[in-house]
């Protein structure tokens, strides 16, 4: 399909949930389709040939958004991983988890080498078993659930990432659950890889396995199967030294941070051809035609490896760059090829529209179900609800004192995050800095870059969106940094 500029997908936010009303079937007239939810790890907005990447190369995630719909303003919860993966398991947002940062080895507070003002809440290890999971409601719905891959809203268990045995996926719902790093860098210490230099060869992946085998099987209920990659997450290596031939002759010569983006391109290619794989298995099953496929980034792109651009910002702060993520929707014969969807959803949407498509209730939770607001167009509101963000952390916490305070568009550089929260209603999006109560207020449909700040252009509508945003979290009981 033929890629669209960054700037004509982002200004064409005129399609709403309404107009997919013909191309979905409700629970009502359908059986119960299987999900399969591919979660990809660190991936940014702007990273796929789909949503208008230059040079990179991904055919298969491009395959899926053309049989399918392609969402423009699609948000993680989150812009760091724990946080954004345990409100997308659950429904709810970081702030009402309490689950704001990254998961660690052992209770404390955060530690920064830097002398901040403020003092972050105390960190939050693991999602608390009574938390409901997408996986527990469609336990209830009479679908086998599994999961595979990483898990990370749990404490560390024996080494990083190791699911904790008393807090892991099978005691939060799934019936299912292996472990399983595959070829990601994380393992290349233990099984080394060996160097690939023959074109179009790419080396074994046995998380994709575990996950291909799964689907292959004959199954006698519905299944809700989450392949949670370990891609496109640092460290950025590739054993295929041919795909390091080929973008060395792609990237353009003056481009900043050539060398890791080089590196960066052969590793997203590689983690395309892992979807390749699993959707080819889900294929040779025959469930293809009664199997959702949701495709979607916990957070954004690492800014020393990717460009967010036009997006401002990256992963770890609450401008666009670490929360706008790529997110596709395949359902054959119920969602038509190439839709486009540009209304603003977000991660804690998922788990109601997920029990929505099995037939069920969805429980009270922070999300919306885009499946219901596609059944009635009287029950549209996508544009009249407001997204909320929470992040009371710094970040680094390791090198802070160095990092810039700036953060821009394509600077490639690991800027300071400080406390902060977010609201975006309608076109309009407020940031709040915890340290001085300072705001920022943009209107994306005009610029998605954020770099013209109409907080004293309008005042009325800042503090309008800054007392919703106070109010919002009040009510969500959250947790705030506060002065040491």
């Amino acid at each position: 399909m033929p890629k669209p500029s960054f700037r004509a997908g982002a200004a064409a936010a005129v399609l709403c949930f309404v107009a997919l009303l013909p191309s979905f079937a409700t629970a009502e007239t359908s059986a119960q389709p299987n999900i399969l939810f591919i979660l990809a790890d660190d991936l940014a907005w702007s990273d796929l040939g789909c949503y208008g990447h230059p040079w990179h190369d991904t055919p298969h995630l491009d395959r899926l958004a053309s049989e399918g719909a392609r969402f423009t303003q699609a948000y993680s919860p989150a812009p760091i991983c724990s946080a954004s993966r345990a409100s997308i398991l659950t429904g709810k947002t970081p702030a009402r988890l309490h689950f704001e940062f990254v998961t660690k080895n052992e209770p404390g507070r955060q530690k920064v080498d830097f002398q901040t003002p403020l003092s972050a809440p105390p960190l939050t290890l693991n999602l608390p078993l009574a938390e409901r999971t997408i996986a527990e409601c469609l336990t209830d719905e009479g679908y086998q659930t599994a999961f595979f891959g990483k898990w990370h809203v749990s404490s560390h268990h024996q080494r990083y990432l190791g699911w904790s045995p008393t807090h892991g996926p099978a005691q939060q719902g799934f019936q299912i659950a292996e472990e399983d790093y595959g070829a990601h860098p994380y393992v290349w210490k233990r099984s080394p890889v060996e160097t690939i230099t023959e074109v179009g060869r790419f080396a074994p992946d046995s998380m994709v396995d575990r996950v291909s085998d799964f689907l292959r099987k004959k199954h006698d209920r519905p299944y809700f199967a989450m392949a949670s990659s370990f891609y496109v997450h640092t460290p950025v290596r590739t054993p295929c030294q041919w795909l390091r031939e080929k973008y060395e002759a792609r990237v353009p010569s003056d481009s900043k941070k050539r060398k890791n983006r080089i590196e960066y391109a052969a590793f997203l290619e590689t983690f395309d051809h892992h979807v390749g794989q699993i959707l080819e298995a889900l294929e040779a099953s025959g469930q293809a035609d009664q199997t959702i496929v949701v495709f979607y980034s916990d957070n954004g792109g690492h800014p020393e490896y990717t460009a967010n651009a036009p997006l401002r910002g990256s992963k770890w702060n609450l401008y666009e760059g670490g929360i706008r993520v790529p997110m596709m929707v395949r359902w054959p014969g119920k969602i038509a090829g190439q839709t486009v969807i540009d209304a603003p959803v977000i991660g804690y949407d998922l788990l109601p529209t997920m029990v929505d498509w099995a037939g069920g209730e969805p429980p009270t939770c922070d999300g919306q179900s885009f499946a219901s607001g596609m059944r009635d167009p009287s029950q549209t509101k996508s544009n009249e609800r407001s997204l909320i963000w929470h992040f009371p952390y710094y970040h680094p916490e390791k090198g802070f004192a160095k990092a810039p305070d700036s953060i821009g568009v394509d600077d490639f550089l690991t800027s300071r995050t400080r406390p902060q929260s977010a609201i975006r209603r309608e076109q309009y999006k407020l940031l709040q800095f915890a340290e001085n109560n300072r705001v920022e207020l943009y209107d994306l449909k005009r610029e998605i870059s954020e770099q013209r700040d109409l907080s004293t252009e309008r005042p009325d509508l800042a503090a309008k969106l800054q007392r919703e945003l106070k109010e919002t979290l009040k009510r969500q009981n959250a947790r705030f940094a506060k002065v040491q």
